[in-house]
């Protein structure tokens, strides 16, 4: 629903800031990794992840797309909640936890507080495929002018295809051809390899 907040930071606290955007002040939680990133700062852009239960309509925020990106995998496992998530966030850093997913590292999971072994091998269980296949610069901000070959690849990975085999096709069909595509036309040829 929401992609980011950018505005001024009215309020800052470790758990969560009041960014004054146009006038309308939003209470955002944020990680404490997002806390280290703006702590300095007077003015700020938060990726957000708009969370609704039922007493409550919450926004979360993040300062690298990455770290959203992460916590909303954190959610799609089943028994972690959105505070849960943040929590995960704020004890050990986002690439920490990627890699910890990744390496099947239960017991780094389990230092976190609130996560029992269960709930490490469950995080691990349902995690570590989506973000093997996501590659690992999955963290890594999208840059903001990218290449047609990178914003294709970009785009058929959020499709859910695997880097690799993504990469492949696209080198593909750059090599056998010397026509210079869109990036519609070089996604379309890709889809049609894939």
């Amino acid at each position: 629903m929401y992609e980011y907040l950018n505005g001024k930071l009215a309020y800052k606290c470790p758990t969560y800031v009041v960014l004054d955007v146009n006038g309308i002040g939003y209470h955002v939680n944020i990680s404490l990794h997002t806390f280290g990133q703006i702590k300095d700062r007077e003015q700020c852009k938060l990726y957000v992840s708009f969370q609704v239960k039922e007493d409550a309509h919450s926004l979360y925020g993040f300062a690298e797309e990455g770290e959203r990106r992460l916590f909303n995998h954190l959610l799609s496992v089943s028994g972690i909640g959105a505070n849960t998530g943040r929590m995960i966030l704020s004890s050990i850093t986002p690439t920490e936890i990627q890699a910890a997913i990744v390496q099947g590292d239960v017991k780094q999971i389990q230092r976190i507080k609130g996560i029992g072994p269960k709930s490490a091998q469950r995080i691990i269980l349902e995690l570590q495929d989506k973000l093997k296949k996501e590659g690992a610069d999955t963290l890594i901000a999208i840059p903001q002018h990218q290449s047609v070959s990178e914003e294709s690849l970009t785009a058929l990975i959020m499709l859910g295809f695997n880097k690799g085999q993504a990469e492949k096709a696209l080198a593909e069909i750059q090599k056998n051809s010397t026509a210079q595509f869109t990036v519609e036309e070089l996604i379309k040829e890709a889809l049609r390899r894939l």
